[in-house]
């Protein structure tokens, strides 16, 4: 990111110390920036005139402060029902947490001063996604749990390799930043001044989908999406605000690449998710978006997902699951990742990468686990996960995104204990029941966790535990309270 950027997102994350007295969150707050900014970048880029006249930038600008508040509360409302689709997407159910007209004042001349002159489209594009990733770093904001780290994201795109012929999707977009990724790759990769008229049109409005189920996120997302020039339509791209795990995810359309980091845990109550199309129901979260990934990919597409450990081996449902994915899918690499990388420090996690089958049968021959977790550090605040920790993990993977034979047998596979990069066989696997957290290492850097970490820990395994007995009672044909 180029010093003009990394100036004007210090300049609008310092605008939050305005809002302290106020009583706003830092998550409000970037929702609170995301109306601001949409208003004046559509006035940086050109795009006003899909936002109506009289509730643009320069009429709030041209409010007298005592009366600004109100008249943007009033735009708020409006714009959730008039202008451009994205317009009323972005301002669905919007509303102010401000309270002071001297607040929003500050605010507002506060970004009317910035140099956005200098900044690009990309450039904004960019500034918006920093102040994400400030909102994620705050601990009091809880957005980590929608933000995945960018080095990670950056790194799975990589080895991935999108191109404009796909067909991209996000089962749970959070803040849209794998698509903004694939997007990035994608621009990097394949020129754009040689794309024809029809090249163009596909990229903007059928290239990239995604689902968010929380509406303040999936503002977020719409913003992030509109920024880096990817445009949202009703009946085709963009991110689409509706729950995956109900029939709403069934209208995603079958993609060739999902990049995802789905939500971990159970669903509330211990409920099932309302898709009726999921072979193996579970209140698991991970486990019933899992399903959606493989069953929504096409033949001869490719997915890498973030996972909990506890999908690789949890029993019953789980190993179901996982057997059913290894027949469907080759489920060739698992990246096995360091700790300390996501909100919830004492979750441990795992990337798994597969391609669909043309058959439903033996897709899985063998599986290569990388490990990069044993003898590394704790990440976190002191000590930053940053892109270059991935680059052995890249050169070892390959370069071919779909994990095909010819490129497996050209990994090598050193069975020394120093070796991060192991092979094991679809029947080696089957032997250990299709537990696949498979680990040699020893971990010369491992101290005890935090007592919270440890608690956490103990209740993801009793969570576990409760519900492969949930589901041997419903089994049994025993009626289960919830």
């Amino acid at each position: 990111m180029n010093p003009i950027s990394n100036d004007i997102i210090a300049r609008l994350w310092n605008l939050c110390n305005v809002l302290k007295d106020d009583g706003v969150t830092y998550h409000q707050y970037v929702t609170e920036l995301t109306y601001l900014l949409f208003f004046k970048m559509a006035k940086e880029t050109g795009t006003e005139g899909q936002i109506p006249k009289g509730h643009r930038w320069d009429n709030l600008i041209a409010k007298p402060k005592l009366e600004r508040l109100e008249a943007y509360k009033i735009t708020l409302i409006h714009l959730g029902t008039h202008g451009e689709q994205i317009v009323k997407e972005i301002f669905s159910n919007a509303s102010s947490f401000i309270k002071k007209p001297a607040t929003l004042s500050a605010l507002v001349e506060g970004i009317d001063k910035l140099a956005w002159y200098n900044a690009g489209r990309e450039d904004l594009g960019d500034i918006y996604e920093g102040l994400l990733e400030k909102s994620a770093n705050e601990k009091k904001s809880g957005a980590g749990q929608y933000f995945t780290t960018r080095s990670l994201i950056d790194s799975l795109v990589t080895v991935m390799k999108p191109t404009l012929d796909d067909l991209i999707q996000d089962p749970a977009a959070g803040t849209g930043g794998f698509l903004i990724a694939a997007n990035h790759y994608i621009r990097e990769h394949q020129n754009p001044e040689n794309w024809n008229k029809n090249q163009l049109e596909k990229y903007r409005t059928r290239t990239f989908f995604g689902m968010e189920h929380v509406q303040d996120t999936h503002r977020l997302a719409l913003m992030n999406l509109f920024l880096h020039g990817i445009d949202f339509n009703p009946d085709a791209g963009g991110v689409h605000y509706g729950d995956t795990l109900s029939p709403d995810g069934q209208k995603l359309p079958g993609a060739t690449l999902i990049l995802s980091n789905p939500p971990f845990g159970s669903k509330k109550g211990g409920g099932l998710p309302e898709r009726t199309d999921l072979p193996y129901p579970t209140s698991n979260k991970q486990f019933c978006f899992l399903q959606h990934i493989y069953r929504g990919l096409k033949p001869g597409g490719r997915a890498a997902v973030v996972l909990p450990d506890n999908a690789l081996f949890e029993g019953n449902i789980g190993k179901q699951i996982r057997a059913d994915l290894m027949d469907k899918c080759n489920l060739h690499t698992i990246l096995r990742l360091p700790t300390g990388i996501f909100y919830a420090q004492g979750v441990k996690t795992c990337v798994i990468f597969f391609t669909k089958g043309h058959t439903d049968q033996g897709n899985t021959k063998e599986v290569w686990v990388y490990d990069l977790r044993a003898n590394m550090p704790q990440y976190g605040k002191r000590t930053l996960l940053t892109r270059n920790h991935f680059s052995e993990f890249e050169t070892a993977f390959g370069d071919d995104p779909l994990g095909r034979p010819e490129a497996l047998s050209r990994r090598r596979d050193d069975t020394g204990i120093t070796n991060r990069f192991r092979r094991f066989s679809r029947e080696w696997i089957a032997q250990h029941n299709d537990n696949l957290d498979i680990s040699w290492l020893k971990d010369e850097s491992e101290e005890l966790p935090e007592p919270g970490v440890l608690a956490r820990e103990v209740m993801e395994e009793l969570e576990g535990a409760l519900e492969e007995l949930r589901e041997i009672m419903e089994e049994l044909g025993e009626e289960v309270e919830v």
